[in-house]
């Protein structure tokens, strides 16, 4: 649910010296609140889901991190920095972020203009435009350090830790419908072993620490609206250590979906294996 235009007003003392001309919500997105402030020029302003990210400080450093990272890397390269990345706007005070009266956390971004997003896979081309953007996005973070960014969501890929919570809701079945799925509940377990093995990998050093996005879906990237190629990424907040191949996999998740990811008609969801579909 939408803030009301009114309840953005402290936030917007804390970034502008003169109220902005407008703010209204924007986009439609499931996590923050966010709208489309128009002052000198445009603006992202949104309000962070402190019930999914209760740590929005340590959040905030990861993006600042990362997005400086790519920037000044680019401008050595000589590309465009205004829109290779997000750009994080400070606070009048020079904070990264502003918690208003209410414990409500809010940040600012520059709006990164000349830019579309697309909701979904229309044709492959547009698969290969989201493998390109995020894997440009983890080269550009390959020399990056990833165990200096905290953990937005704490376990978020421990599978093994998972893993071990679903035995134990299997175990207690609070809700009696253990005998329902029981086909899925033994298709779980013959893949215990498997469940384990990033981990595995990652502990005997095969596997290294990443930064990831961990969202890796088509709608996390902003394309040129006249070329439509990959501009940058975006939706940072889950970007913590991780293994570049769950990012990966996230991506062929959203992307061969038949099905919106928020679909409530189980029967339109399955696994799209026609690539000239």
């Amino acid at each position: 649910m939408n803030i009301k235009k009114t309840d953005t007003s402290e936030a917007l003392s804390a970034f502008f010296k003169e109220c902005p001309t407008y703010c209204e919500p924007y986009g439609n997105g499931h996590i923050n609140d966010t709208f489309l402030v128009v002052a000198e020029k445009r603006y992202i302003l949104q309000r962070m889901n402190t019930t999914v990210f209760s740590n929005p400080v340590g959040l905030m450093e990861n993006i600042v991190k990362i997005t400086n990272h790519i920037r000044s890397k680019t401008e050595k390269t000589g590309g465009d920095v205004a829109r290779c990345s997000l750009t994080v706007v400070p606070t009048l005070d020079g904070s990264h972020f502003f918690k208003d009266s209410k414990n409500g956390y809010w940040r600012l971004y520059d709006f990164v203009e000349r830019t579309v997003t697309k909701e979904r896979v229309e044709k492959p081309n547009d698969f290969y435009t989201c493998a390109k953007a995020f894997g440009h996005f983890q080269q550009m973070l390959a020399d990056f350090p990833a165990e200096k960014l905290s953990e937005p969501i704490a376990n978020f890929h421990n599978t093994p830790w998972r893993y071990e919570n679903l035995m134990k809701a299997i175990a207690a079945d609070k809700c009696g419908r253990l005998q329902h799925v029981t086909a899925e509940v033994n298709f779980a377990k013959e893949r215990e072993k498997f469940c384990k093995i990033l981990e595995t990998a990652r502990t005997d050093g095969s596997l290294p620490l990443r930064v990831t996005h961990n969202d890796t879906k088509l709608n996390n990237i902003l394309f040129d609206e006249l070329t439509e190629e990959p501009i940058c990424v975006i939706d940072l907040d889950t970007v913590m250590p991780g293994y570049s191949v769950n990012d990966f996999g996230d991506s062929i998740r959203f992307g061969a979906n038949t099905a919106v990811e928020d679909e409530t008609d189980l029967s339109k969801i399955g696994i799209e294996n026609d690539a000239s579909k």
